[in-house]
């Protein structure tokens, strides 16, 4: 079993964990930024705390006016769910919002992401994928339609992955999200039996009663080429309560 690297403990090196995102990078067309778990992207139904959209429009007043839903999402063409910590784009004007939108849509985004996920998977190295949507058993909820499980809208989703570590009953991974569905990295864990620790959506009742301090679910990397035709990757380092759990 491969133990950390040098390259991987570089990356994973132990950072405050700010209540608030930071500016990774910044030019005319997007901002790069490293968002904090616990922090919401944008507001919704029933959201009352301030969001990520809320302080980047203070420091950006000109996002307000981009994208597909400027009232709500403002420059959003990806997100993170609020559990989840990392790296995120943001579109500063109408043509970089475009040009990013299209990119996730035709996949030429590379995202990576570090999960701990509930004990030792058999398979060390391998793909999640099936069609996708919401649950007709619960709204709120995501899963894979498979066998008599029905869901609506469904859409292709699929996830590579790889063991880096093994540390008793759970595994460190590398995972690789080719398609962008909603909570698709929680439902496809969940759905080979290993989900992230510390989820209390997609998870299992034994696992519900564990103290966590966060879902450990976090977007270590993202690269895809600028308007400009340059090739840009952006990275976070694991946050400090991440790192520590683990240590």
């Amino acid at each position: 079993m491969e133990v950390f690297t040098p390259h991987l403990l570089a990356w994973c090196e132990a950072t405050p964990l700010s209540p608030t995102m930071k500016i990774i990078f910044q030019n005319k067309d997007f901002i790069v930024v490293d968002k904090p778990a616990g922090l919401v992207v944008h507001s919704g139904v029933g959201t009352k705390e301030k969001t990520l959209v809320d302080f980047l429009a203070e420091k950006f007043p000109e996002i307000k006016n981009v994208g597909d839903d400027t009232g709500a999402r403002p420059g959003i063409v990806h997100r993170l769910d609020k559990e989840t910590s990392g790296v995120m784009i943001v579109a500063r004007n109408q043509k970089a919002f475009e040009y990013l939108k299209n990119l996730f849509k035709n996949r030429k985004i590379e995202k990576r992401y570090l999960a701990l996920v509930h004990g030792k998977l058999k398979e060390k190295e391998g793909k999640i994928e099936g069609e996708m949507g919401r649950s007709r058993r619960d709204f709120r909820k995501q899963t894979l339609a498979k066998g008599k499980v029905i869901v609506r809208k469904e859409r292709y989703s699929l996830t590579h992955y790889k063991v880096i570590k093994e540390l008793d009953d759970y595994s460190l991974l590398e995972v690789f999200p080719k398609t962008g569905r909603m909570h698709q990295i929680r439902v496809h864990l969940h759905s080979i039996g290993h989900p992230i620790v510390g989820d209390q959506k997609y998870t299992f009742k034994k696992f519900k009663k564990m103290n966590f301090p966060r879902m450990f679910l976090h977007a270590s990397e993202i690269s895809f080429s600028s308007l400009d035709g340059k090739r840009e990757k952006f990275s976070s380092p694991l946050p400090r309560d991440f790192f520590q759990y683990l240590d």
